[in-house]
C-alpha cells in the first residue's frame, strides 16, 4: 500500500504532495546540505528542490527518472548527483551545467553515449557509467582532464580509444564484464594508473605491467588467459596465477611450464591436448 501511494503521489507535484514525498517541511534547506530521494518511485523531479540552490549532495537513485527540468540547472552548488538506477536514454542538458560536481553517478540506466557539452565539467573526478548500453567510451569522456575514477562496467565494450591516455589524472578504471578480446594498449600507458579491473572479459595473453610505477591492484580473473600480468612485487594480483612471483625474468608460469615440458619430452599435456581440439 506504501509503495502504491508514493507511485501515485510521484504524478503530482502539488506542493502537498511535495511535502509529503521530501518528507517534512520542503521549504528548508536540509541542515547537511544533502537530500536523498532514492528509492521514491519518482517519475518526475521534483521541482520544489530546485529552491535549494545551495545543495551539495542529491540521491536520485533507484527510481523511474527519464528526464529533468531545464530548471534543475538552479542546483549549481552540487558536487555530489546520484541519478543511477533510473531510465535515463539521454543524459539531461541541465546535467551539463552544473559546473561544480566532482562526482556524477549514471549507471544502471540506458545510455548509449554522452554529450559533448559534458567537457564543461572541468573538475569532474569520478564518473560512473556502468550497466548502460556504451559500445565505446563516449568521447567526452577524454576531455574530462580531472577525471580521477571511472567506472564502466558491464558494457559492450570490445576496446578502449587512445585519447583515454590525455586523462593524466586517472588513478582508477573498472571495466570488467564487457568484450575486451585484448589488455587495452592505453592503459601501458597511463603511469597515473593505481587500480584496473578487467575482471570477465574475454583477454588472452596479458602484457608486463611492472612498468606501472603507480599500480597498485589489479584484477584479471575471469578471463580465458593463459598468463598472468608480470607486475611489480608490491602490486597486488586478483585472477589466475596470482600468487605465483617468477625468481627470474621470463619464467613461464607453473601450467605454461608444465604445456613447455609437454612439447620437449612429448607428453600429452591437458593444454596441447585442448589445442589439439580446438585445431580439429
Amino acid at each position: 500500500m506504501g509503495n502504491a501511494v508514493l507511485s501515485v503521489v510521484a504524478l503530482f507535484p502539488s506542493k502537498p504532495c511535495q511535502k509529503f514525498l521530501l518528507g517534512g517541511e520542503a521549504e528548508e534547506m536540509p541542515p547537511d546540505k544533502t537530500m536523498d530521494l532514492s528509492g521514491r518511485h519518482l517519475r518526475r523531479f521534483p521541482l520544489q528542490v530546485c529552491a535549494f540552490t545551495e545543495l551539495v549532495k542529491l540521491y536520485l537513485s533507484d527510481n523511474s527518472l527519464s528526464s529533468l527540468p531545464a530548471e534543475f540547472h538552479l542546483l549549481g552548488a552540487l558536487q555530489i548527483l546520484a541519478l543511477d538506477f533510473n531510465r535515463f536514454r539521454e543524459l539531461p542538458p541541465a546535467v551539463c551545467r552544473l559546473r561544480q560536481l566532482s562526482n556524477l553517478y549514471l549507471g544502471n540506466n540506458a545510455l548509449c553515449d554522452l554529450p559533448a557539452e559534458l567537457s564543461s565539467l572541468a573538475g569532474l573526478k569520478a564518473l560512473w557509467i556502468e550497466s548502460n548500453c556504451f559500445e565505446q567510451v563516449p568521447a567526452v569522456v577524454s576531455r574530462l582532464r580531472q577525471l580521477r575514477v571511472l567506472h564502466a562496467g558491464c558494457n559492450q565494450l570490445a576496446s578502449l580509444p587512445r585519447e583515454l591516455g590525455q586523462l593524466r589524472d586517472l588513478q582508477s578504471i573498472w571495466i570488467s564484464d564487457n568484450l575486451l578480446g585484448d589488455f587495452p594498449q592505453v592503459l601501458l600507458e597511463m603511469s597515473s594508473l593505481e587500480v584496473i579491473d578487467v575482471d570477465r572479459n574475454k583477454i588472452r595473453s596479458f602484457p608486463s605491467l611492472a612498468h606501472m610505477r603507480n599500480l597498485k591492484l589489479v584484477i584479471y580473473d575471469r578471463n580465458p588467459c593463459r598468463n598472468a600480468p608480470r607486475v611489480a612485487g608490491e602490486v597486488r594480483r586478483v585472477g589466475r596465477w596470482a600468487d605465483y612471483r617468477p625468481e627470474a625474468e621470463g619464467k613461464a608460469p607453473p601450467e605454461r611450464a608444465a604445456e613447455q615440458a609437454g612439447e620437449e619430452t612429448g607428453m600429452e599435456t591437458p593444454e596441447k591436448n585442448e589445442r589439439s581440439n580446438d585445431c580439429g
